[in-house]
């Protein structure tokens, strides 16, 4: 006949496991070290082995706790996400999530992902626009959670990212060394384009608009093909293109901010679940960046 193991027994286990002896696996299971030592005692009769050696240089895992640390992990992971869904209350309906083309391939991923699979049942509506457009959908009650790329961050939002705005080509281009300087500028609300204007203006670098459009692909092509230069954030830089370093001859362009805005009540418990997840996410993403 099939017997059970008692998660309670295993968790002790792989807490004096990871902790190194039964006082500090006690303080973080909230026992008294003797009722910590009792269940490592019953879970070794149970499974009729040794699991733990104990010497004057400490706690030591023999074999067998070798064998059964790594199972008892697993098991208790998959113990911890049964109980958290099953008691983790169902949410339905729709939310409405703003992003900027230009971020949408480097963010929404990171996060989007994990918010899908946490509530099943809550529907993604995905709009995107300039961060000027998504963020007056946010204040008209049209949008729930807003990504903006700006020059700096309202009192009102929420700082993520602070990053470099770059100039960038197509990989050995001669874009760059035209003369007006051919620049895809994007739509006219575009955040980028005041300091784009207002560098060049600064160095004296004449240029022309070779494109003004809203779709991101369409600005990304034109600077592939090697029609025109234009302006990223550094960190989401497409693949493919190069960034203009100071020997292009451009100028240095100010640093820009990826912010989270929310409704001003801060909105209803799905709204701050998707915030959660955008900013794990991207704290996530930097790190591995870093």
């Amino acid at each position: 006949m099939p017997r059970n193991l008692d998660v309670g027994l295993l968790r002790a286990f792989a807490a004096v496991a990871e902790m190194g002896g039964m006082t500090a696996a006690a303080g973080a299971l909230n026992l008294t070290q003797a009722a910590v030592s009792q269940q490592i005692k019953r879970l070794e009769e149970l499974v009729g082995e040794e699991l733990i050696s104990r010497d004057r240089r400490g706690m030591t895992l023999t074999s067998a706790g070798e064998r059964l640390y790594g199972r008892a992990k697993r098991l208790l992971a998959l113990n911890d996400e049964i109980w958290t869904e099953m008691t983790t209350p169902e949410f339905e309906g729709e939310i409405r999530l703003g992003i900027p083309s230009d971020i949408i391939t480097t963010y929404l991923p990171t996060f989007l992902k994990g918010f899908a699979r946490a509530y099943p049942r809550v529907q993604i509506s995905l709009q995107s626009g300039s961060s000027a457009k998504l963020r007056s959908e946010l204040y008209a009650g049209k949008a729930d959670v807003v990504l903006a790329t700006e020059m700096h961050c309202d009192a009102d939002g929420e700082n993520l990212v602070m990053d470099r705005l770059v100039w960038v080509g197509a990989r050995g281009g001669e874009a760059v060394r035209q003369r007006p300087l051919p620049v895809s500028i994007g739509c006219s609300d575009c955040a980028f384009r005041a300091p784009i204007r207002e560098a060049l203006q600064q160095a004296s670098i004449s240029w022309r608009s070779a494109s003004e459009v809203t779709n991101t692909s369409a600005q990304v092509a034109t600077v592939a093909a090697d029609i025109a230069v234009m302006a990223w954030m550094a960190s989401t830089v497409p693949e493919g293109l190069e960034v203009l370093g100071r020997e292009s001859g451009l100028p240095m362009l100010p640093p820009f901010t990826v912010n989270l805005y929310l409704p001003k009540d801060g909105g209803n418990h799905i709204v701050q679940e998707m915030a959660r997840h955008i900013r794990e996410a991207v704290v996530d993403r930097r790190r591995l960046v870093a």
